[in-house]
């Protein structure tokens, strides 16, 4: 790997984790493989004892996806990264690792819907407690904290009212009670917010949205601030086979690249779409955290090195509405993921949050007049032009 730790973050996500291979490839190869072959016997032993480095398995480890891991832990300034095979299974590779029967996790409510489905139906069995609070709220997260409390999982901006929780206060908070903290930064991305910096422990990653960008992969990534949290993650992750494939890899390097100029032309077109949707006469409100409106606004600011491109908004006529105007959007998808070169458009209550209760979701303020959208790097005034059109038909 080519040292990159002083270098630009532009020049970071084009060259981090590359490594020379036999034939000068300019490229990181694609190492297709599933098993790797010995020298020898004791070479074998020797790699399955950890007293040497190389390649046995490619669950447990392989060239194309070290690479890729590389990259991310220099994006991150972490001590290393895990990736897995979707953004559910870094997920789920983060419960198992820190939770066993009996213990407590503080959770962001507004949090992306699986997340918060498999504590609460499946991780629920297995005697694991949960609690689903404002996490922006720095007094909330104290008074949900319990003797039994050994994680905080935060998600900000959050999935997907879009609302900020302060990683640092909060990192303090927890660690004075010896509570690891984990960072959803999927919506952020490194370009925008370094969780690690900002105290937590554990970034994680849909690798799916932006770092790829091109809606054409599913994966998942953990980056651990830490020599013993990545040990501890990383066992889980090729004990239960959440590793991502070689091919899979190849295209998040490929994707992470350009990261930088995609995200920053997606947040330029956000700025003006966000505009355009605050002052139309038929939404309620937006949020959004480059308008001055978000709640958080001067958290943001401090916090993040950019709005994004996620905005989320209120239907004047609730479910009815929101129906009418995804129903007749034609450049804008209807489709749920978010993240890519292509602007989407959709319903969580009925789509991503589906499967959080009623409850969960009065609680977290996911009305049945919100609608989520995640804005490409098309030309904006197409945009606003389909959005402006489909609000016309409400």
């Amino acid at each position: 790997m080519k040292n990159v730790d002083d270098l630009g973050m532009n020049t970071q996500l084009v060259h981090a984790g590359d490594f020379e291979d036999a034939f000068g490839s300019a490229v990181t190869p694609i190492y297709q493989t599933s098993t790797f072959a010995f020298r020898n016997a004791a070479h074998g032993a020797d790699l399955f004892a950890g007293r040497e480095k190389g390649f046995i398995y490619s669950r447990i480890g392989n060239p194309t996806i070290g690479a890729l891991e590389d990259k991310l832990a220099v994006m991150e300034n972490g001590f290393g990264a895990i990736a897995c095979s979707s953004g559910m299974g870094a997920v789920s590779t983060v419960y198992l690792a820190l939770l066993s029967k009996g213990d407590h996790i503080v959770s962001s409510n507004a949090v992306y819907g699986p997340s918060r489905n498999i504590m609460e139906n499946h991780f629920v069995r297995w005697g694991i407690e949960s609690s689903y609070v404002d996490t922006s709220d720095i007094n909330v997260i104290r008074e949900a904290i319990r003797p039994n409390t050994k994680v905080l999982y935060l998600e900000t901006p959050a999935n997907p009212t879009m609302t900020i929780v302060d990683i640092k206060a909060a990192s303090d908070l927890a660690h004075q009670h010896g509570i690891i903290v984990v960072v959803d930064n999927t919506f952020c991305s490194p370009i925008l917010q370094k969780p690690l910096d900002l105290g937590a422990d554990i970034s994680l990653h849909s690798l799916t949205k932006y770092i790829n960008g091109h809606a054409d992969i599913v994966g998942g990534a953990l980056i651990a601030k830490t020599e013993e949290m990545y040990k501890k993650l990383r066992a889980i992750m090729v004990g239960f086979g959440f590793n991502m494939d070689p091919h899979q890899a190849y295209l998040v390097i490929r994707g992470a690249k350009t990261l930088a100029l995609r995200v920053e032309r997606a947040q330029e077109n956000s700025i003006k779409v966000a505009e355009f949707l605050e002052a139309h006469p038929k939404i309620a409100w937006v949020k959004y955290p480059g308008l001055k409106s978000h709640p958080q606004y001067e958290l943001a600011q401090q916090q993040m090195k950019g709005p994004g491109s996620m905005i989320c908004f209120e239907m004047k006529g609730g479910y009815e509405a929101g129906v009418k105007l995804m129903n007749n959007v034609h450049l804008v998808m209807l489709a749920v993921s978010l993240g890519g070169v292509e602007s989407l458009i959709q319903h969580p209550a009925s789509m991503t949050h589906a499967g959080v209760s009623a409850e969960g979701k009065k609680t977290a303020f996911i009305t049945e007049g919100l609608v989520r959208l995640s804005v490409g790097i098309e030309d904006v005034d197409d945009v606003i032009k389909d959005l402006e059109y489909a609000l016309d038909q409400v």
